[in-house]
């Protein structure tokens, strides 16, 4: 039994815990029902705002849905075989015409078979006197739908048009200026998926949706037994100011939410019953006054025990850790008692100690691998380069060109200049940039004939980006010697870049006399990530390995097939980390 002395009690620690705790536990009683009506109206607008925005991307995604479905009935009515079909079925023989009733029909199915909003496509033919249907195939001229959709196109009054109780796209095609169409498009949306679309956003118990036009009076429920006082009160709602309303429905109240789309010239409605917001509250009163009285007992029992075994020992540990975090690693905690926290202070010490030796062995000996693999490939001088480069000397000397011999001499130079400095690891990719170019100016000697370069500006934006040195030209040497000097045809290497907020991009790729495979670009990919080397990648999984190491995961060589029916090889630098931008 703990016993205080009676002249020190008002300043001992456990009576201040515990009017402490009274002081914060009341006014969280007092504040109960308060409590309960602001969860409640809280719930409400977040439901609220949660569906109005659901709403919203649901009338965009389907506006976006409805203008591909006018993209694909514009396609319809500039169809060459359609329009020919139209004004030259007399003068086909029967095999013609089966050809095009074939195509048609292969084609309309395509498109319907593409979005799940279309149910049928049909198309009525004036000249002929038949109407074609991706579902029923030709059928006798449906004059009735072609003076319907005449009168409605011919109004322009909306995008989507009511008919037979569904909703449709229609286009006509004229052959002359004045007269009745050449043929019409018409578009039958499927309202079954369309009211299956309305299920899905309304995902609470009892809630449902409405698809609402006003100006054809036309309205789609989620759900088909949905009673006809609900609905009317719901569709109501459209003349309300407000995108979010409370109203009485019978003996129950709705929330109502709604959004409006001008293009499609649609409403939809959600309704959702206030029980299913209130539910989640139902107990919190009760529940409240319980949390409460077992808050006063469990603070009076524990005050002084949890700060005493728990707070005190678990504040000297987070104080460790933030020392550790700081960068001190010279830390040690003693503690005599055999208890949970003596096990984590010992555990504490024995990974500080394991961290001291893995940063002395590991990472020291990462940063030496990684600057020995740089001092390899900055060795890694190709002797046919240097050779070629002497022959070409000599060719450019015995022309008497001493203009370009000057210039080649001063490349030259500049290019083993660079390879060959000691000094800094990582350079700015402006440098980087402009020896890579250097470099295909060399080349662009040798096989000005049968080598074409595309070299881009660096954008400015890149200019200041720190790199590690020779990650560029070796990829545009590899491209020579392994793809571009072997052509027989005229050979195109193409260097660009690229940069958004997470990455910088450099882009090199190549044409080739065979058109890369997939199976060969996985192979490479894979060699490249493997740990080991292998002949001709060494060069390349060096980069890799180096810019993986300095820019983490994520960085690195990525290949691909080029455009250009070769190999593209994408350098992908991520900007996050320290010392990427100067």
């Amino acid at each position: 039994m703990i016993r205080l002395p009676a002249k020190s009690w008002r300043n001992a620690l456990f009576v201040r815990l515990i009017i402490t705790n009274l002081v914060v536990i009341l006014p969280i009683i007092l504040l109960g029902v308060y409590l309960y009506n602001w969860s409640y109206a809280n719930a409400s607008n977040e439901i609220s705002k949660n569906t109005t925005a659901q709403l919203s991307y649901y009338l965009e995604d389907l506006d976006h849905q409805i203008e591909w479905l006018e993209i694909q009935q514009y396609d319809i009515l500039q169809d060459n075989d359609l329009n020919k079909l139209a004004v030259t079925w007399n003068l086909m023989d029967n095999a013609d015409k089966k050809a095009s009733i074939d195509y048609l029909l292969h084609r309309f199915t395509s498109i319907k078979n593409s979005s799940v909003y279309i149910k049928d496509i049909y198309v009525h033919v004036r000249t002929i006197q038949k109407t074609i249907s991706s579902n029923n195939g030709v059928d006798d001229f449906n004059q009735l739908s072609f003076n319907y959709f005449h009168n409605e196109v011919d109004k322009k009054e909306a995008r989507l048009i009511l008919y037979d109780h569904s909703l449709h796209l229609s286009a006509a095609k004229y052959g002359g200026k004045e007269g009745d169409p050449v043929f019409i498009v018409q578009i039958e949306l499927n309202m079954d998926k369309l009211r299956e679309s309305l299920q899905q956003i309304s995902v609470y118990p009892e809630s449902g949706s409405f698809l609402v036009s006003n100006k054809m009076g036309y309205t789609l429920a989620s759900n088909g037994d949905t009673s006809d006082v609900l609905q009317s009160s719901v569709i109501g709602a459209l003349h309300a100011e407000e995108n979010t309303l409370i109203t009485q429905i019978g003996d129950k109240k709705y929330h109502l939410d709604k959004a409006y789309s001008e293009p499609l010239g649609l409403s939809v409605i959600t309704y959702l019953p206030e029980s299913v917001v209130k539910k989640p509250l139902k107990g919190f009163n009760n529940w409240a006054w319980i949390f409460a009285l077992t808050s006063c007992c469990a603070i009076v029992i524990y005050a002084l025990s949890t700060y005493k075994f728990v707070h005190k020992p678990l504040l000297l540990l987070v104080q460790s850790f933030r020392k550790m975090e700081g960068g001190a690693l010279n830390i040690h905690i003693d503690h005599e008692k055999k208890d949970e926290f003596g096990y984590l202070y010992n555990r504490f010490n024995q990974m500080i100690k394991k961290l001291q030796t893995l940063i002395d062995q590991d990472f020291k000996q990462t940063m030496m691998m990684q600057k020995a693999e740089l001092k390899q490939l900055q060795s890694q001088i190709k002797p046919h380069f240097l050779y070629n480069s002497f022959f070409i000397l000599n060719s450019l000397a015995k022309t008497g060109d001493l203009e370009r011999v000057q210039l080649f001499t001063n490349m030259l130079g500049e290019y083993y200049r660079f390879i060959t400095r000691n000094g800094e690891d990582n350079v700015l990719l402006a440098e980087e940039s402009r020896h890579s170019g250097m470099y295909t100016e060399i080349q662009k000697l040798r096989f000005s004939r049968r080598i074409k370069v595309e070299f881009d500006e660096l954008p400015e934006s890149m200019e200041r980006i720190r790199v590690p040195r020779l990650i560029i030209q070796p990829i545009i040497e590899n491209a020579y010697e392994h793809s571009l000097e072997k052509m027989t045809n005229e050979g195109l290497l193409r260097v660009s870049f690229g940069m958004n907020e997470e990455e910088a991009r450099i882009i090199v790729e190549n044409n080739g006399d065979h058109p890369i495979t997939d199976e060969q670009i996985e192979a490479l990919q894979a060699r490249l990530d493997s740990k080991g080397e292998s002949g001709e990648m060494t060069g390349m999984i060096n980069i890799h390995r180096r810019i993986v190491l300095t820019y983490g995961e994520g960085s690195g060589l990525f290949l691909s097939k080029s455009e250009l029916n070769g190999l593209k090889v994408e350098i992908r630098i991520k900007l996050e980390g320290a010392g990427v931008i100067v």
